[in-house]
């Protein structure tokens, strides 16, 4: 098991760019392209979800899509090296009742207003919007001439970011412990928090997906996604947990 991360970012980083060095078209040899669009459907989670979180009451997923370029080198009839680049956007929004939830505020009305870190009871809502330039690469396996399946990795780069909210009171009491779950109890009517300059600037992990040649040249597909690493640094702690991105991203494709 590997624990050093930046063992894991170089070793990623590697397999990606010989990947990519492999996939450069040479005359001779067999390639194939296609143009793909479509929408994230998910959410930036914890794994598993913490003991603080006691319901989630509502999620939306916001407007997020997906646009890019793959290119593929058919090593023969069944199987292919794939990888490309795309622009996406995953967000979501989320309103949750949480108990002794440790987290960062500016409390705007309360017993105590300000900046307070602690660890806070009542009702939070989160919005997530995140942009990044991504690069995939995967094994393509084709199971017949319309339909192929693929699995492997991505390495993103966020372009911009937003991580923010608000923890209220929504009729049941809310409070904040200052500094520890024992500590000085503050009431909260409502409070702020916004972590975006925090976030990481690369994300990676995994994808599996498939696609369907539907007609002609125009496929269906589907990429499910899962980050390896927190949306957050390791040791960041105005949240007390890793945040991951969880999204599937559905669209068509126009093949070359």
């Amino acid at each position: 098991m590997i624990k050093d991360k930046y063992t894991m970012r170089k070793i990623l980083l590697g397999f990606c760019l010989s990947t990519l060095i492999s996939v450069v078209p040479v005359s001779g040899q067999d390639y194939s392209y296609r143009l793909k669009a479509g929408f994230n459907i998910g959410g930036t989670s914890p794994l598993p979800i913490p003991s603080e979180v006691k319901e989630i009451k509502k999620y939306s997923p916001t407007l997020a899509f997906a646009l890019g370029g793959e290119i593929t080198r058919n090593l023969n009839d069944r199987w292919g090296i794939m990888t490309g680049l795309r622009f996406e956007t995953k967000g979501m929004t989320t309103n949750a009742k949480v108990e002794n939830y440790k987290i960062t505020l500016d409390v705007s009305e309360g017993d105590n207003t300000g900046h307070v870190k602690g660890y806070f009871t009542g009702d939070v809502k989160t919005k997530v919007r995140n942009e990044y330039l991504t690069i995939p690469v995967a094994a393509v396996y084709n199971i017949s001439p319309a339909f192929e399946i693929n699995g492997g990795l991505y390495m993103s780069m966020r372009l911009n970011g937003e991580f923010s909210g608000k923890a209220y009171d929504s009729g049941e009491g809310a409070y904040i412990r200052d500094n520890d779950p024992t500590g000085e109890k503050i009431g909260i009517t409502s409070a702020t928090y916004d972590f975006s300059r925090d976030l990481r600037k690369m994300d990676f992990g995994f994808q599996l997906g498939t696609h369907w040649n539907a007609y002609r040249q125009f496929s269906l597909y589907a990429d499910f996604t899962m980050s390896f690493n927190s949306i957050f640094p390791k040791d960041y702690d105005s949240i007390s947990f890793g945040m991951y991105n969880i999204y599937l991203n559905l669209g068509f494709a126009y093949n070359f």
